[in-house]
This record gives structure tokens, sequence and C-alpha cells, in this order.
């Protein structure tokens, strides 16, 4: 942004004395962080308007990305390395005496996600905006987001995350501009010269509010909208009179609070079916609200809806959003009068989806009754929908009931989200090369072979110039020293880097920014935890989201056989290890939180042990977010991505921690395909069971036990977690692992690829000892990352699915 020091020091000044009511020199340092970012805030507002102006002058397509997350970690930072002006408020703010160091460290991480989902949006944003593409999202402003984790004796335990204290300060109401959404009531139908009419009577209406977040772009004069939706009662029904004049003031306020509560919280808990009915809920207004903001817009600029295909797309991230497709058929025949050939068509070609997952949490199901009545009018839709596409179904598959069931929209008493994509969007992706496959060859397969021209993949990217540019300046300085700054426009020139590949300064260089990153991430450790770990030990790390799949446990029992080999021999020969995890468990997941008490549990033993831990040491960290992983990826030097194959979609982290340096020791699984294919076996540590070789083992029927019969180590490992020796009994893991108690035994093979695993981490422990080598490793991950940039996803998407130019 071309704005001079002494110009931006006014509009601060200005500010301040706006907003606190005293010059910035006076300004507490929150009042200071408050003007700052409201000034950033108008700043981007301006640029929104040129940029938007511009767009409506043109009349260019636009994208609307339609997502329940949106991780975007926290702006200051972001949104001042991006105008350019990170150098200029430095300097303006150390006139004052405040280091805008305090600041990043005040502001809160918007609660706005939850894992790889959020933050591949949030990245998708950021792309968007740096490539000049004009793109919105649209999500919920959850007032507490997600949770604020603390571990308490090893116990996950959850509180609620006022981002909003301090986070509201980058958010621009727009009150005036609500819409509104009904929940419940019933349908009246009839014909009318021949026409069927519908009308939606006795519902309750809810208010949804917009918030704008601005998107800044790396050097680029666009600026992108995200918006959020908060969940208000009209004004009317914002308090009863009748009960409050009687002294039922709780009861005055009910109908306020049910309203409201639609954006209290990220993933509400739906084990029961109050938690069923907010969800739907949540999904509803995202979906509803944005869309009539979407074709109201769109009317205002053309007159006319019958262009919507051509002029805007629509894209459903994930199958949350997927109540896109009977909505905007509700909206296009309810309030603009189309019949439902027309209607179906425009609707088609408008929407996109993308599959993030196989796992069945995420192919979402809703019970018909409760479907039916909260959304009586979108219900009449999806039956409607339903019947065409079973019948077409029949023709196709004839005489074959049961794929028919399957591929409905509505079966067994439920109505299947992914199915409602699948019947209507005309690009449907996966987000890795082996995923996108086995979407086409088993999960979708029905589908895909109907319409296989509708089938892609585009395999997710990061907003690198975060994830390098800002969170590794040491890194990123000694690449601009080396290969120019091309490659932050453009992340392919990082494969220049390989000409330094045998240049022994250059590996030293890369093992002192590393090791200074590894300070950092210690200091932190120390003051976080109370521990004090070695920067000069490998830091090998797993963080993401906690699930079984994802098989903290495998990297946990492994820690374990590494202890027991120390003390059977101290003088063991291995580099010293420090073995970090961070993860959140969704709160209601009981098998996921004892991995965590699992892992605390080892921690506390192991790091109190004088005989182990100068070898090994093992820190949990709770309340993982961005700005947390900020600070680990850059120090991390292994990268654990250990998912049983089949499973993880494609995963972003591993591309995050491969760009900065750190070596890959996982499953050919997601996009560690990909990433095998850039660096090849020299570059990784490859371990388990292939795909197909689990899928061939399943139908053979597997057996974890035997396993355990034939490997005496891991039946002395299993015996440790049920005889107290980390302080406490952990049979509920091994009942998950051993029988059917938690549903399948060993649901992710953990035993089966357990043996491999400890291979793997045992030539992990040789290749560091030769640091030249693993040295070289490291560079090549870095030079071949350049193709996990979310600017050549973008860019797939854009010209494959969107049609944007």
């Amino acid at each position: 942004m071309n704005l001079k020091k002494d110009e931006f020091k006014k509009l601060l000044e200005s500010e301040s004395l706006r907003g606190s009511g005293c010059s910035l020199s006076e300004a507490s340092k929150i009042q200071v962080y408050k003007t700052l970012c409201t000034v950033l805030r108008d700043l981007l507002a301006e640029e929104r308007k040129n940029f938007s102006d511009e767009v409506t002058a043109k009349e260019k397509k636009q994208v609307f990305y339609m997502s329940m997350e949106f991780l975007v970690g926290t702006s200051l930072h972001n949104n001042l390395f991006n105008m350019g002006l990170e150098a200029k408020a430095k300097s303006i703010l150390a006139g004052v005496g405040i280091d805008l160091a305090e600041l990043y460290e005040m502001e809160p991480d918007a609660g706005l996600g939850n894992g790889g989902l959020g933050r591949l949006a949030s990245c998708y944003m950021d792309s968007m905006t740096t490539l000049g593409l004009p793109g919105t999202g649209f999500s919920i402003r959850y007032e507490f987001g997600i949770f604020r984790q603390k571990i308490v004796d090893g116990w996950q335990m959850e509180f609620p995350d006022d981002w909003l204290s301090l986070g509201d300060s980058w958010l621009r109401p727009r009150q005036d501009e609500a819409f509104e959404v009904k929940f419940g009531g019933e349908v009246k139908e009839w014909f009318e010269n021949g026409n069927f009419k519908s009308e939606h009577i006795n519902y309750n209406s809810v208010m949804a509010v917009p918030y704008d977040l601005f998107i800044s772009g790396y050097n680029s004069k666009a600026v992108n909208p995200l918006v959020l939706w908060s969940a208000k009662s009209p004004s009317s029904a914002s308090i009863d009179l009748n009960y409050f004049v009687r002294g039922e003031h709780l009861k005055a306020l009910e109908r306020n609070t049910m309203a409201e509560v639609i954006s209290k919280v990220l993933y509400p808990a739906d084990d029961h079916i109050e938690g069923k009915r907010l969800r739907l809920k949540q999904q509803y207004l995202l979906v509803s609200a944005s869309l009539q903001s979407i074709l109201k817009n769109h009317m205002k600029n053309y007159g006319t809806l019958r262009n919507l295909p051509d002029k805007v797309a629509i894209h459903i991230n994930d199958t949350h959003p997927a109540l896109c497709v009977p909505e905007l058929m509700r909206i296009l025949m309810d309030e603009y009068s189309f019949g439902w050939d027309e209607a179906w068509d425009i609707t088609c070609r408008t929407l996109s989806y993308t599959n993030h997952t196989v796992m069945s949490e995420a192919l979402e199901r809703w019970p018909e009754h409760l479907f039916s009545e909260l959304l009586p009018r979108v219900y009449k839709i999806v039956v409607e929908i339903n019947r065409r596409l079973t019948s077409g179904l029949y023709e196709s598959y004839p005489g074959d009931v049961a794929k028919i069931d399957y591929m409905a929209a509505i079966s067994g008493g439920e109505v299947k989200m992914a199915n409602l994509c699948l019947a209507a969007c005309h690009k449907i992706n996966g987000v890795s090369k082996l995923h996108s496959e086995i979407l086409k060859d088993s999960i979708f397969h029905d589908y895909y072979a109907l319409t296989p021209d509708r089938f892609t993949n585009v395999t997710n990217g990061i907003a690198y110039r975060r994830w390098l540019c800002q969170a590794n300046p040491g890194l990123t300085a000694l690449l601009k020293n080396l290969i120019g700054d091309g490659f932050m426009k453009d992340a392919n020139k990082l494969e220049e880097l390989l000409s330094f590949r045998e240049d022994a300064t250059v590996l030293a260089s890369l093992r002192e920014v590393k090791r200074a990153n590894k300070i950092r991430l210690a200091n932190y450790i120390s003051s976080a935890n109370g521990i004090n770990v070695d920067p000069d030990s490998i830091f090998d790390v797993q963080i993401k989201r906690l699930h079984e799949y994802k098989r903290q446990l495998l990297n946990a029992l492994q820690i374990i056989h590494m202890y027991r080999m120390i003390k059977e021999n101290p003088e063991l020969d291995i580099p010293p290890r420090t073995f970090i995890f961070a993860a959140k468990a969704s709160s209601g997941y009981f098998m996921a939180k004892q991995i965590i008490r699992l892992i605390c549990a080892i921690a506390n033993t192991v790091n109190a042990d004088p005989v182990a831990r100068e070898k090994i040491k093992v820190v949990f960290l709770e309340d993982y977010k961005v700005s947390l992983a900020e600070i680990i990826i850059p120090a991390a030097e292994i990268s654990e991505q250990i998912s049983i194959a089949g499973k993880e979609a494609s995963g972003t982290g591993n591309m995050k921690l491969m760009i900065n340096g750190a070596v890959t020791l996982g499953t050919l699984d997601g996009a560690n395909v990909e990433i095998h294919e850039q660096v090849g076996d020299d570059n990784m540590f490859l371990f388990g069971l292939k795909a197909p070789e689990v899928e061939q083992l399943w139908r053979k029927g597997y057996d974890p036990l035997s396993y355990v019969r034939r490997d005496r180590e891991l039946s002395a490992i299993l015996e440790m977690l049920t005889n107290g020796s980390f302080g406490s009994n952990f049979d509920d893991i091994v009942k998950s692992l051993l029988t059917n108690s938690f549903g399948t035994a060993d649901a992710y093979m953990t035993l089966a690829d357990f043996g491999d695993y400890v291979r793997a981490q045992g030539l992990v422990s040789e290749t560091y000892k030769d640091r030249e080598k693993f040295t070289k490793m490291s560079l090549t991950n870095i030079a071949k990352a350049g193709i996990f940039s979310a600017d050549r996803a973008i860019g797939e998407y854009a010209k494959n699915i969107w049609y944007m130019k």
C-alpha cells in the first residue's frame, strides 16, 4: 500500500483521539492495538470498495466460498505484512514506546475454525485476494469458537474462547443489511392458473446480521471479504413484555436467547437431538442468509438471475453447506418465480462441491423427521429432488434397489447431504490424487460411473507467505539472499535452492536458522509447560486434530518402545529426541481424550526418569491454534504424518512443515503421495501399509491380536498400559485395539503398522547422526514444496471448476 510514514502516523493519531480520547503516546497498549487494527481495517475497507467497483464495472465472475470454518488465526501481522506497512508501523510505535511484537502477542486467534478444513479455507481466501480473483467467503461469527483447551492432570478441559474481546476490532458490522431466516412452521401449497404455489407460514424468524472481515492479499490491490453471520431475534421479538410484566424475566428473553445461541459455538455436540437441531440450524442460517445476499446483489447488478452461472460460482466446502442445493432452488422458485426445470438448471451450473474426507462424520446425515420439522419448505424440495433423482437412477440401474437406496438423497429415514451435492453440483473434487481416486473407485463410484466428467482433483495448497515468509523470517531472509525474492510471488522458484544442495556453507546456514527457531520453541515450552528441552535434540512434531485415524496413539506406542530400549540399555547410541504433540479432541470424543491423557502420562514418566530424559523428552502443548503452529512449524525437523493409508484426504500440515524444512515421516496417505513424488524415497521416511493393502487386509479379516502374539515387544508395551507403569491404567485404549468394545478392534490398524513404524523411526535416528545428509534432505523438501502453494490450487479451481478468467 502506497502510504507514507507520516500519513500513516497521522491516521493513527486521529483514530487514537477519536476512539480513545487521547494521543497515541498517552494511550494504553490495548488502546494502541485497537487503534492500529481500526486504521488498517478502514484502509482495507477503502481498497475493498475500489476493487468491488472495478469487479462490478467489468462484470467479472465472482466466487462465493461457503464453509462452516475459516481458521484465519491472527490478522495484525498478516495484514501489515501483505500491505507493506510492517516496518512503518514498527517505527511509528517505537516512537511512542510500544513494541509491535507485543501487540502481535496480545491478539487472540479468531475463533472461527477447528482444524485443517478451516485453515484451508483461509489459505484459499488469502490466495484469491493475492491473485486478484473476486471472491467472498461466507461463515458464521461464532461468539466462542471451538473452545479453549486446558490440560489438567492429563485431562482435556474445555473453556469458552472469548476471542471477540479483542478480535472484534477487525469486524465491520452491517446491522441494516440483515436477512430473515425461517425455521419450523408449515407449508401451504396450492395451484393458481395451472402453476404450483407454496407459502411458508407460522414459522419462527431469526435475523442473520453480516459482519465483514477484510482479507488482504500480498502486494495486491484486491481486498476480499469474509462475511460472518450472527444470529439475532427480530427486534419485535427480542423481548416478550407480557412475560416481563408478570415477573418472568428469563422467559421474556427466551426467544432472543434461542435465536442467538445459533451463532454461539462452533460444532456443538450432536450426540443428542438438541445438538443435532442446533447444528442443522447453524448450517441453514449460513446457507440461507448467504444465498439471499448473493442473489439480491446479483439482481441489483444484472436485473436477472438467468445469467447467474455465468457470473457467479458458489462453492460448497465439504458437506456442511450442502443445503445450498435445496435452498437455492427454494429462492429461485419461491422468491423469483422460476419453474422447477429452469431453477434446477441454474442451480446445477452454479454449484460445485469439494469432499474433504471419507470419514463418516463428514458425510452428514440428518434424521428425516428433524429435517422436515425444522425446514419444512426445504424438506419438500429435497423430497422432489429425491423423487426425480431416484427415477433417473432406476433407468440407469434397473432393479438394483440397494444401489439406488445408497445413492438417494433420502433413504432409511435420513437426509443424506453428500448425495444432495452429488445429485446437483456440476463439479465434484477430492483434495489429493489418492483421495480423488478413492472417491471415484469406491465411495462415489456409482455417481462417477454415470457422469465421470463431473469428477476432478485439486490437491490442497497452503498460504506459504504466511507459513514461510511471516512465520519463519530467518529462513525467508536466507532464501532471499540465495535465490532472490521471486519466490514471494511464485512458489515454484523455491526449486532454485536445489543448486545449493552440495554447498556446505549454505547447509550450515540452514542449520543455524533451524536452531534459532528451535530455541524460540524451547523457550515457549519452558514457559508454557515448565519443561526444559534440548534445542540440539531432534524436534519430532505431530500437530493436528486428535482423531484415532491420525494415529497419535501409534506415535505414543513407539515412544514407549524407545523408552523401554533406553531403560534396558542406558548407553543406547541414538540422537536425543524431543517429541512434541499439540491437538484438540472433540469435546464428546472419549477415546481421543484418553489418548491425550496417555501422552501426558508418558511425558510425566519419561521426563522425570533420570535414565531416559537425556535421550528423549515428551511434550504436549495445550490449546493448539494457528498462532502456536506458527511457533512450532519453523522449529520442526520431523513431520509426523502417520495416518492409516486411505483415510487422510490430503492434509496441509504436512505441506507447512515441508516448506519449513521438516522431513516427512509418514505413510503413503493423502498428499504424502504427492510429497513423495516431489522428493523421492531418499528425502522422506516412508513406512506402513499402502491403501490397497489396507483394503485387502480388511477383506481377508484383520486380526490385531495376531500381531501381539508374534511381537513380544508389542505385547510388553500393551502390558505397560494396563499395569500402572504410567501412573494410571489405560485399559480402554488396549480394549479399543484388541476387542470390539469400542467398535471394530484396532479400526485404524495401529498394531499392523507398528513394526514398520519402529523401523522407520530407527532410520530417522541413524540418518540424523549424519547432519550433512539430513540437512540436504531438509533443503530438498523446502525446494520442492512450491507445488503445494494455495496459489496453484486456486488457479486450478478458477480454471477447471469455477470457470473464471
